[in-house]
């Protein structure tokens, strides 16, 4: 049985204290305020951090409560895989506290022997993952982008990661060659009745575990922000229910799917609710916690990395 509450330990203090100072770079004096210390207190738990080794760029400690949160989600949700990581206090950016502990989750896959196919998603979470990653010769693998990488002016994606990861993995990469969302539903089809964009859809399908992040559909949905969609587009798509994203496919509270709107003229791959390989979402953030429930509700994705705030609603959530 999970502790609900433990009573941190003298080595999570200062695993806590090294992550918010190496990680979130804080001041000494704001890790006091932070975990309740005095000044000289958080300057012996950050020595102590590194010392220890508990700190060498990731966090090498995995904190009780952090422990606890991932054992509650995979109960509550059924995944097959939960990382939990400190988050890094109000205003931090949530992606600088996942990101690494992300990077850790794909290398993992990376270095397995067998070949695989992975299949990526994009977004400033997914970025921030493959920022976070060390480089490493996995040609064994091939990578594989589950969204269109063409931006409504035709430039790349800015969140594009397959490109961005070859350089570190060298491994055979494969973009999706379509628009994110096309203008209209038949220039949709008629790029994906192209042979080689057929060829990368059905390596996309078949992907033997999928990373994507999670956007929102509120008015800050990362879609409105980044061109694909107009703000008409976002709410016909609210108004229908809309309440996350994953790969650009939107759906609703319960995580279903919506037959509506830029659901028609998305390109790539639809990530199938409950399949029976890991689908890991890398996200975290107070404005995402409804797409990431309804994600993991209708099992769109199976695996999750976040930071512990997000976790904490998530098991909250009603």
């Amino acid at each position: 049985m999970s502790r609900p509450d433990p009573e941190p330990t003298p080595q999570d203090e200062a695993a806590r204290a090294g992550w918010l100072y190496y990680v979130g770079g804080m001041t000494q004096d704001q890790i006091a305020a932070e975990l309740g210390v005095s000044r000289q207190r958080a300057q012996r738990l950050v020595s102590r951090a590194m010392s220890e080794g508990l700190i060498h760029v990731r966090l090498h400690h995995r904190i009780g409560a952090c422990l606890d949160l991932e054992a509650a989600l995979t109960a509550r949700f059924g995944l097959t895989r939960a990382r939990v990581v400190p988050g890094l206090g109000p205003g931090a950016d949530p992606v600088r506290a996942i990101a690494p502990a992300a990077a850790a989750e794909l290398e993992r896959f990376l270095r397995m022997p067998e070949p695989m196919v992975i299949g990526l998603g994009t977004g400033r979470a997914m970025r921030g993952m493959i920022d976070a990653m060390v480089d490493m010769e996995a040609p064994q693998h091939r990578l594989v982008s589950l969204i269109g990488n063409i931006a409504p002016d035709g430039s790349a994606s800015f969140f594009d990661v397959v490109m961005r990861i070859a350089d570190k993995v060298r491994a055979p990469h494969y973009p999706m060659p379509v628009p994110v969302i096309s203008p209209t539903v038949e220039e949709n089809a008629a790029f994906h009745a192209l042979p080689p964009v057929r060829r990368v859809v059905d390596l996309a399908r078949n992907a033997d575990v999928v990373f994507v992040g999670v956007g929102q559909m509120s008015d800050d949905a990362p879609l409105l922000k980044d061109g694909f969609v107009s703000r008409a587009d976002l709410d016909e798509m609210q108004a229908a229910g809309a309440t996350g994203e994953v790969a650009g496919w939107v759906f609703d509270s319960q995580g279903t799917y919506l037959d509506f709107g830029t659901n028609r003229r998305t390109g790539g791959v639809r990530v199938t609710p409950g399949l029976d390989r890991p689908a890991i979402g890398i996200a975290a953030g107070a404005s995402k916690v409804p797409a990431i429930f309804g994600a993991l509700k209708s099992r769109i994705i199976n695996g999750l990395v976040t930071d512990e705030a997000t976790a904490k609603a998530l098991l909250a959530h009603p």
